[in-house]
């Protein structure tokens, strides 16, 4: 059975599966999600807890040992596999399908993976392990979720986040909620349970953006011109490469252009997407984007990236930084191109 991770309470408070496996990348929906399956197995008795971790080299026999032998100090007994990579290689795919075939009804195992692709969901030992157990798929929250998100992690430490608080708070943390996390535990401790302005936010909350490159992209695509900058210019502090910057601002035009050259030839919307390597979650930016920049601005804009290379590989003079700038005001922009030279 596969289930989101916010249904996963419900899913415990029904029965306890013998086999969970938790696969994102978020790092604290992932760990909330691993805690109440940790909780609801002691309370089932599954006192005694075995930790493996699975990297380079590791003996997969351990996990058949481990399942055969009785606990020492308990007659129920969590096994936990903290696997450093998705995908186990050939002996540790065929060791999880082998325990998921039989598993032991003294032993539940927990396994923790990063994020799991479409297409390896559909590998011998995940389908394993799904008719087995549970598979827990934890999703990163968009930025349109994180406000009510963090509004009602406020509430559940007695605070009252008035209008524009709790927008404050995902401004500044970026998609990072871990951050978000830590700064509404700190506004709890220096507030106390009560109401929390947007002036209380500006001046507890520390500025802990987690800024990547796609997250510019998303940005860029929504026409967000404001926060495109900021992210830019998080990207920057942070030391990333500008050629980095660039792949991905290029890779998005060059898909769109392809998207739009589509559409144009009377291709359905959706294949067209699919097929530029769009998936559903992405494409409503995309239709934003491409309601400005039409297939002549889009072929503007890859000239546009084009010499911005150029400046950041020096043969073109300028600043890479502010050649940037220019091509994400571009890319966010209603699609008129100005002429002249990026510096």
């Amino acid at each position: 059975m596969i289930v989101a991770a916010d249904k996963l309470g419900a899913e415990l408070a029904r029965a306890l599966a013998p086999v969970y496996l938790v696969t994102g990348d978020d790092p604290l929906l992932t760990i909330e999600a691993a805690d109440r399956i940790r909780a609801a197995a002691r309370q089932a008795g599954f006192e005694d807890r075995t930790v493996f971790t699975v990297e380079r080299g590791f003996d997969w026999q351990e996990l058949a040992a481990a399942s055969a032998n009785m606990s020492l100090f308990a007659e129920r007994r969590l096994l936990e596999l903290r696997m450093s990579s998705a995908k186990p290689g050939t002996v540790g795919a065929k060791a999880l399908s082998a325990y998921a075939g039989d598993p032991p009804q003294d032993n539940l195992l927990l396994i923790l993976a990063p994020r799991i692709d479409k297409k390896a969901l559909q590998s011998s030992w995940v389908r394993a392990l799904d008719k087995a157990g549970v598979v827990v798929q934890v999703w990163p929250l968009d930025r349109s979720q994180l406000p009510r998100w963090i509004a009602g992690r406020m509430a559940e430490e007695g605070l009252r986040p008035a209008p524009g608080a709790a927008d404050l708070i995902a401004d500044r943390v970026e998609g990072n909620l871990l951050a978000a996390d830590q700064e509404i535990r700190k506004l709890a401790l220096l507030l106390g349970q009560g109401n929390v302005r947007e002036e209380d936010v500006a001046r507890a909350v520390t500025d802990s953006a987690r800024f990547d490159v796609f997250a510019l992209v998303d940005a860029v695509d929504a026409g967000d011109l404001a926060r495109s900058q900021r992210i830019l210019a998080g990207l920057r502090g942070e030391g990333v490469e500008p050629v980095l910057v660039l792949w991905a601002l290029a890779r998005e035009i060059r898909a769109l252009a392809g998207v739009a050259w589509k559409l144009g030839q009377g291709d359905v919307e959706g294949n067209a997407m699919r097929n530029a390597g769009i998936w559903p979650r992405r494409q409503p930016l995309a239709r934003r984007i491409l309601a400005r920049q039409p297939l002549p601005a889009l072929h503007g804009l890859l000239r546009h990236a084009a010499r911005v290379d150029r400046v950041i590989k020096g043969s073109l003079p300028g600043r890479p930084w502010q050649a940037l700038t220019d091509l994400v005001s571009a890319m966010a922009g209603s699609g008129r191109q100005r002429r002249g030279r990026a510096a």
